[in-house]
């Protein structure tokens, strides 16, 4: 029995009662937490056992790095991405693989009869169990990254608003700091609102911007040369005292570029210069 032979070590498990063990130890506290239901805790905790189990029988060694166990790593990426977007911890996805080790070492325990055999055996599970804990919590980590990102991306598309004031206007209201990242999902949405609506003016609107400094003032001149070259004229508003002070201090030359104090007085600019006298 010292070698190894995951078909005999498979057939001397109950799947049954392997099944009920592990998941009595998480019913209580995952449906306490409110973040899954108990018919889809039944449903991962036996498709794991099976294809656990399955593989296992199959499998000419416990090292989880091996391509036999491609199938449960699989299983526990998809699982692992899906508890992250559910809300669980690194923690309790971990444990949902390390706590299977106490119900299999009594199966292991109860049914062998030499102490050796089983000490190994013993050992390999626990290595097995471990390697594939830490794949987990790698898993968890790549995949909440992925989730925040996506996140901060659909701020940046949130807080970048394009409205169409009128016909041929169009307004770009920025609030907050404006960085490298925000300035190109400014860049990106205004432009695409100019293809869209056909606009010949875009009024971008500072009043929400707290500081203006080079960097600042270089995304802007961008942003402004990108909407010429798809044929519309830009207006710059919003511009208080101290950012006016700002930019003559930081030697930005705005002379080519049409700026107002308030969003009011640049839409009444953007109305003459698009030939429209008065509000219909």
């Amino acid at each position: 029995m010292n070698t190894f032979s995951g078909a005999t070590l498979s057939a001397s498990l109950n799947r049954p009662i392997l099944l009920k063990d592990w998941l009595d130890q998480h019913l209580l506290i995952s449906l306490a937490r409110g973040l899954t239901t108990e018919a889809d805790m039944r449903s991962q905790f036996a498709a794991f056992i099976e294809v656990f189990l399955d593989t296992l029988e199959s499998a000419d060694s416990l090292d989880a790095n091996r391509p036999e166990w491609v199938a449960v790593r699989t299983f526990l990426g998809e699982m692992t991405s899906h508890r992250a977007r559910q809300g669980f911890t690194p923690v309790e996805t971990a444990t949902f693989v390390f706590s299977l080790k106490q119900p299999l070492y009594a199966q292991l325990r109860d049914g062998s009869d030499d102490p050796a055999a089983l000490a190994d055996w013993s050992w390999s599970v626990n290595q097995l169990f471990d390697a594939l804990g830490i794949y987990t919590t790698e898993v968890f980590q790549r995949s909440r990254e992925a989730i925040i990102l996506r996140q901060q991306e659909e701020l940046l598309e949130l807080s970048t608003p394009v409205v169409q004031l009128w016909e041929g206007i169009i307004a770009l209201p920025l609030i907050g700091t404006l960085d490298s990242a925000r300035a190109q999902v400014v860049m990106e949405s205004l432009l695409q609102t100019i293809v869209d609506t056909g606009a010949a003016i875009a009024i971008i609107d500072i009043t929400g911007v707290p500081t203006v400094d080079t960097l600042v003032a270089q995304h802007l001149m961008k942003t402004i040369a990108a909407a010429r070259l798809m044929g519309a004229d830009c207006i710059i508003s919003g511009i208080r005292p101290q950012i006016a002070q700002t930019i003559v201090h930081l030697g930005v030359d705005l002379s080519g570029v049409r700026t107002k104090s308030s969003l009011a007085d640049a839409f009444a600019v953007a109305l003459e210069l698009t030939g429209t006298t008065k509000l219909r």
